[in-house]
């Protein structure tokens, strides 16, 4: 091939300090792996010698340890957008270390073309193939790659080996115009494809190729457990009644889900009912549970931007890639989280929380407000848009000494006008129809864990009459006796009449 094979450290040479890079991938899925670690290697001897060295990095979501943990160890990042989910990341942007944009997944590509964030330098893009001419195929993920690869003045291939040229096939690649130019993505059910399998750059533009073989640095997730399971058969309890009614047509809808355990159990418990149809999904991700479903029939077709399952699962897709190639497809993020998509097919989106408050607004990234979690993700993109927003969440954390249900939430991500439904392992609040006081008593009636129901009611009583009740002063009540005592089951609510 006309492409030179360089080391990882010689394509690391040429980032320098100040540069931007944007990375393919969308959690860890397809993402490079060789070339950043080289580039933490610069950074360490160029503050060894004194001199600073940081980096601007763009992704399409969350990244792994090569990436996001290894190069915030060595303090090499300046600036990161959006998503991430790494514990060393994490830290360095709750003290101040980094500065995170935590932007909704299906902005981010947009927003690097209106030139909102600066220019791209590099872009660094695992592949399993690459021709001459340009085509490069993609791994387990869309992400942000094609706008990335032309804004880029250089690119860089990881050229990974593992799974030979077996994800040839499963992506859609389609990059939308920029207004005023935008036309309608014509997607009208999950399985539509409406690009090409491949991604076309401009040859000259790559600097070299960087030979790989290594796997993705898949998320292990624990099995649901009890309260997870609960969770999750409410879901579907509820998704049912809803179809039974005529709410959700008899043929179902198309499903968006979120990442982790409770996300998983929610899945597994549609799977198993057998009031539920089987269905399609149009998601960001997709996890090891939905595979297992289109194994067994039970989702008919997932449409993603990411893989985001174990190594194990990901071989076994590769294995039977022919089974698979007919019932998936990868998307770019701004076309697998695209807005105008998810209210066209009337998407069912299904997310998590990290609290609630007695109104529906919820917070899915703040801890106690302050401490960034991972990042808002997709679920913007869906909750705006679904045919039904739900959010779900155990009621109580940190051995029953946190409520997920609050008076007001200390962050706000999703408003109150855009959640329909909040489901713990307590119960259902269907929002859906009514007003801010019926929804409070929904809320605490329904979903609030019995240690803290009757606080709440208190709350309530002691909230200054309005549209929205509340008492501010008070409003943070639990909070507080968090911070203070150790136990939100401590408030009292005495301290502030």
């Amino acid at each position: 091939m006309a492409y030179r094979i360089i080391s990882a450290a010689e394509a690391a040479s040429y980032v320098k300090h100040g540069m931007n890079i944007a990375l393919s991938g969308f959690t860890p899925a397809g993402v490079p792996k060789e070339v950043t670690p080289e580039i933490a290697h610069i950074a360490e001897a160029e503050h060894a010698a004194g001199r600073p060295y940081q980096i601007g990095v763009f992704t399409g979501a969350s990244t792994g340890e090569s990436t996001d943990g290894i190069l915030s160890r060595v303090h090499a990042i300046r600036y990161r957008a959006p998503y991430t989910t790494n514990k060393d990341f994490r830290t360095a942007v709750n003290n101040g270390e980094i500065a995170y944009n935590d932007l909704q997944l299906s902005q981010m590509a947009q927003e690097l073309r209106y030139g909102f964030m600066g220019k791209v330098d590099i872009a660094i893009i695992e592949a399993c193939d690459i021709t001459e001419d340009g085509k490069v195929y993609l791994t387990a993920a869309g992400g942000i790659s094609p706008t990335a690869c032309r804004l880029a003045d250089k690119i860089i291939i990881e050229l990974n080996s593992l799974y030979g040229t077996r994800p040839k096939g499963l992506h859609d690649v389609y990059e939308l115009a920029d207004p005023p130019y935008r036309r309608e993505i014509p997607i009208y059910k999950p399985s539509d494809r409406i690009g090409t399998p491949y991604m076309q750059i401009d040859p000259k533009k790559v600097i070299g190729i960087v030979e790989a073989h290594r796997p993705d640095e898949a998320r292990a997730f624990t099995a649901p457990d009890e309260i997870s399971d609960k969770i999750g058969h409410n879901v579907a309890d509820f998704l049912i009644n809803d179809m039974k009614r005529g709410i959700i047509p008899s043929t179902f809808l198309p499903l968006q889900s979120g990442v982790g355990n409770v996300a998983n159990a929610v899945l597994a418990a549609l799977g198993s009912d057998p009031g539920v149809p089987a269905f399609e999904m149009y998601t960001e991700v997709i996890q090891d549970s939905v595979i297992k479903l289109i194994r067994e029939g039970h989702c008919k077709f997932g449409s993603t931007c990411s893989l985001t399952v174990s190594n194990e699962c990901l071989q076994g897709i590769y294995d039977d890639i022919d089974f698979f190639k007919d019932k998936l497809v990868l998307r770019q993020s701004e076309v697998s989280n695209s807005p105008e998509i998810a209210r066209r097919l009337g998407v069912i989106a299904m997310n998590t929380a990290l609290e609630a408050d007695i109104y529906g607004n919820v917070n899915s990234t703040h801890v106690g407000g302050i401490k960034m979690m991972n990042g808002i993700g997709g679920s913007g993109d869906f909750t705006r848009n679904g045919y039904i927003s739900i959010f779900s969440c155990p009621s109580v954390a940190k051995e029953g000494k946190i409520s997920a249900i609050v008076p007001f939430v200390s962050h706000v991500d999703h408003n109150e006008h855009s959640v329909n439904v909040i489901i713990t392992e307590q119960g259902i609040a269907d929002l859906r129809g009514k007003s801010p006081v019926e929804r409070s008593k929904t809320i605490i009636e329904n979903c609030a864990h019995p240690d803290y129901k009757q606080l709440l009611w208190d709350y309530l009583k002691m909230c200054q009459k309005g549209q929205t009740p509340h008492n501010l002063h008070a409003a943070f009540g639990m909070h507080t006796a968090l911070t203070k005592k150790g136990d939100m089951r401590l408030t009292d609510w005495s301290e502030y009449l």
